[in-house]
C-alpha cells in the first residue's frame, strides 16, 4: 500500500458546520421573501388606480379636444365611450384600459369596482380599486385605492 497518496475532500464536521450556517441564513430569508406575496398584490392595485386615472384624464382630453361641452361620448382607439361630466362614465371606464389582467370587474352601476383575483379567478376581499365618475360638471372622478385585504 502507497502512504504517499493523501486523500482530499470535506470531512463531516465541515459539512455539518456549512449546512447549519445555510439553514440560519434561510431562517433569516424566508420570512422576509413571504411577505412579498402581499406587497405584490398591494403595488398590483395601486398601478392598476393610476392606470384608471390615466385613462379617465386621456379620455377627458379626447372629450375636451371635441369642442362640444355637450357630447356624452367620444371615440378613443375604435370605441364608442359614454360620457358623464367630461368623464368615461362607470360602465365605460374598463373599455378605457388595455389590460386590467388578474382584476375582475364588478358590474358597473354608478361606480365601477375592480377586485384583485388570485390567478384561479377567485376575488381577494378588500383588495380592490373603486372608480366613480364626477357628479358634476368641473370634477374629477373619484379613484379609491381599498388595500385592506391585500
Amino acid at each position: 500500500m502507497n502512504r504517499n497518496v493523501r486523500q482530499s475532500g470535506f470531512t463531516l464536521i465541515e459539512l455539518v458546520v456549512v449546512i447549519t450556517i445555510l439553514g440560519i441564513l434561510a431562517a433569516f430569508a424566508v420570512p422576509r421573501f413571504a411577505s412579498l406575496e402581499g406587497q405584490a398584490r398591494l403595488a398590483a392595485t395601486q398601478a392598476l388606480a393610476g392606470s384608471v386615472r390615466s385613462a379617465a384624464s386621456l379620455a377627458h382630453a379626447v372629450w375636451l379636444a371635441q369642442g362640444d361641452p355637450a357630447s356624452v361620448s367620444v371615440t378613443m382607439e375604435g370605441t364608442a365611450l359614454t360620457m358623464a361630466n367630461g368623464y368615461p362614465n362607470a360602465a365605460s371606464i374598463d373599455d378605457t384600459l388595455v389590460d386590467y389582467t388578474g382584476f375582475l370587474l364588478t358590474a358597473p352601476g354608478a361606480t365601477a369596482v375592480f377586485t384583485k383575483s388570485t390567478p384561479a379567478g377567485v376575488a381577494i376581499a378588500n383588495c380592490f380599486v373603486t372608480y366613480t365618475p364626477p357628479a358634476a360638471a368641473n370634477q374629477a372622478p373619484q379613484v379609491v385605492v381599498t388595500p385592506g385585504g391585500c
